[in-house]
C-alpha cells in the first residue's frame, strides 16, 4: 500500500470513520486537500476494500480499513512517544518525523516498540494509542472553549498542528496541567485560566482546539 493511502485510512480513522460516516468535505479539510483528489483516493480505497460508501451520505471504514488505520495510528503514536522520550524531540516537532516512521513500521517493530516503552497509553499530545488488537482507550472529554468562569479541569489532549503546540509550548501549557477558567473576553476574546498559581491568556481559537475532562 502507498504511504498516500495510508495517510486516507489513518486520518479516516482519526475522524471516526471505523464507527460513523465521514464526509468527503471531512477528509479534504483534515488533510488539506481538493475534493477532487478525495473522490479519485477514496474509489481506489473501495474497490480495495477499505472503506464502504453510501450516496450522498459518507464512507467509513471497513474491519480491514479499521485493522489498517488502527496500526498505523498505533506506529504514529508510539514513535512520538519515543522521539519525545529518547531523542529529546519537543511534543511540537514528534509528529513530522513520526510521519515518515509509521509508513517503515512493521507490527513486530511496533510491538517491540510498545515493549520498550512500557505500553503508554497516551501520546505526548494526548491522544490514545491503540492496542495490538485495535482496540483504543476513549476517554470522555470537551472544548475547554466551551468551558464556563470558575470551572476546572484537566488538559488531555490537542490538535496535532505544529503552530498550535508551539504556541501553547510557549505558554507553558501541557497535557496533565489543572486549571480553572477566570475569564472569558466577549466576542471570541482570549479566555484566561489560572495554571500553577499564574494567568495563561489563550486565543479562542487555541481553546478549540484543546480538550479537557468532561465531567
Amino acid at each position: 500500500m502507498t504511504p498516500n493511502k495510508e495517510d486516507y485510512l489513518k486520518e479516516i480513522g482519526k475522524l471516526g470513520g471505523g464507527d460513523n460516516l465521514v464526509s468527503n468535505k471531512q477528509i479534504a479539510d483534515a488533510l488539506q486537500v481538493s475534493p477532487a483528489s478525495v473522490s479519485e483516493m477514496l474509489l481506489k480505497l473501495e474497490r480495495d476494500g477499505f472503506i464502504e460508501y453510501e450516496p450522498y451520505r459518507g464512507i467509513r471504514l471497513t474491519q480491514t480499513g479499521k485493522q489498517q488505520s488502527a496500526a498505523l495510528l498505533r506506529s504514529h503514536r508510539l514513535w512520538e512517544v519515543f522521539l519525545l522520550r529518547h531523542l529529546g524531540y519537543s511534543w511540537s516537532e514528534v509528529h513530522e518525523d513520526a510521519e515518515l516512521l509509521e509508513h517503515v513500521t512493521s507490527p513486530r517493530l511496533a510491538q517491540r516498540l510498545d515493549d520498550f516503552l512500557n505500553h503508554p497509553d497516551f501520546c505526548p499530545h494526548g491522544s490514545a494509542i491503540p492496542h495490538a488488537d485495535g482496540e483504543i482507550k476513549v476517554m470522555p472529554l470537551r472544548k475547554l472553549s466551551q468551558m464556563s468562569v470558575g470551572e476546572g479541569s484537566v488538559i488531555r489532549r490537542v490538535s496535532e498542528e505544529k503552530e498550535l503546540l508551539e504556541y501553547l509550548q510557549e505558554l507553558g501549557v501541557q497535557i496533565g496541567s489543572a486549571f480553572t477558567v477566570r475569564s472569558i473576553g466577549p466576542y471570541e476574546g482570549p479566555i484566561t485560566i489560572e495554571m500553577d498559581g499564574r494567568p495563561v491568556s489563550l486565543s479562542y481559537k487555541a481553546a478549540c482546539h484543546i480538550d479537557v475532562d468532561a465531567g
